[in-house]
């Protein structure tokens, strides 16, 4: 093999047409990813003068005012948010894809996955105002709490338990979707045998289940942590704006304040946040995924 490659040349493509096919890409993700984290960089170590407009510098005056000012209470509670998110999603979407991974007939588990994921194929805005028209004080909740006797039961609107509700209802999907791959391809027989060996459903889940499917829990955690942690619209519109998180205070900082120098510093740590969160995903879920070459 060696001597036909270094008699007739390498059976790929030169060096200067690979170069022309990687082009595009390569233009598109400098232009629309790479240029516009630089600027946001450059930003972060500048300054806002008197009439709002931002001064280029190099200072790192905007990350110790994050640090060291009530604003870091706003990325605890973002990450306390898409904590609970991440959790609930989890407890939920194991507890589908087990149900429809075995109990579900394989004719029948394309329909409810449809049914899972049929949400996402409209708008997010759309399912928001849905809720909201739901959780209102006259919505369809509070109206057949009344019906059934409750007549103080308290409005779920602009809480930070509607915050939650809305949160879970929108990343649940990205849960189940990695889950249910996961658990699918899981052979049944070895929760069988486990059963014939005297194993309790317990721990059959923590010690078949749980270690095989362990790769989709990671995959759907870290799609679900990311997004819910610089989500601002469900908070804005499900909990009326009370509670400032992060996602709220980049929006704030770029569009109500015109300071771009904070809110570029502030966006540039939770871009750091996400890629640790990515980071740790390719480093101990990817490799594992991949397939072993011989």
């Amino acid at each position: 093999m060696n001597t036909v490659i270094k008699k007739h040349g390498s059976v790929g493509l030169p060096w200067s047409k690979g170069q022309l096919i990687l082009l595009p890409a390569g233009l598109w993700l400098s232009v629309f990813m790479v240029l516009p984290l630089a600027i946001l960089l450059v930003y972060s170590l500048g300054s806002r003068d008197d009439l709002g407009q931002i001064v280029l510098g190099l200072n790192f005056e905007n990350y110790f005012r994050f640090f060291s000012g009530p604003y870091l209470k706003s990325l605890f509670r973002s990450l306390v948010l898409a904590s609970s998110t991440t959790a609930i999603c989890l407890f939920l979407g194991t507890l589908f894809s087990m149900w429809l991974a075995f109990s579900v007939p394989k004719a029948r588990q394309n329909f409810f996955m449809t049914l899972m994921v049929a949400p996402l194929w409209t708008s997010f805005l759309l399912r928001i105002y849905a809720w909201m028209t739901i959780l209102r004080p006259t919505g369809l909740l509070t109206e057949t709490l009344h019906s059934l006797g409750w007549q103080n039961c308290p409005v779920i609107l602009y809480t930070p338990w509607a915050v939650l509700l809305g949160m879970v209802y929108n990343y649940l999907p990205f849960m189940v979707l990695p889950l249910y791959a996961s658990l699918e391809k899981l052979d049944v027989r070895l929760l069988e045998a486990a059963a014939d060996l005297g194993a309790t459903p317990w721990q059959s889940f923590l010690k078949v289940t749980l270690p095989l499917s362990s790769k989709g829990m990671v995959a759907g955690s870290i799609m679900v942590f990311v997004p819910a942690l610089g989500d601002y619209v469900t908070p804005d519109l499900l909990g009326g704006a009370k509670t400032m998180f992060i996602g709220n205070l980049i929006q704030n900082q770029f569009l109500t304040v015109r300071d771009w120098a904070f809110g570029s510093a502030v966006s540039t740590i939770l871009i750091v946040i996400v890629s640790i969160a990515i980071w740790l995903y390719l480093k101990y879920v990817e490799p594992d995924s991949a397939p072993a070459h011989r």
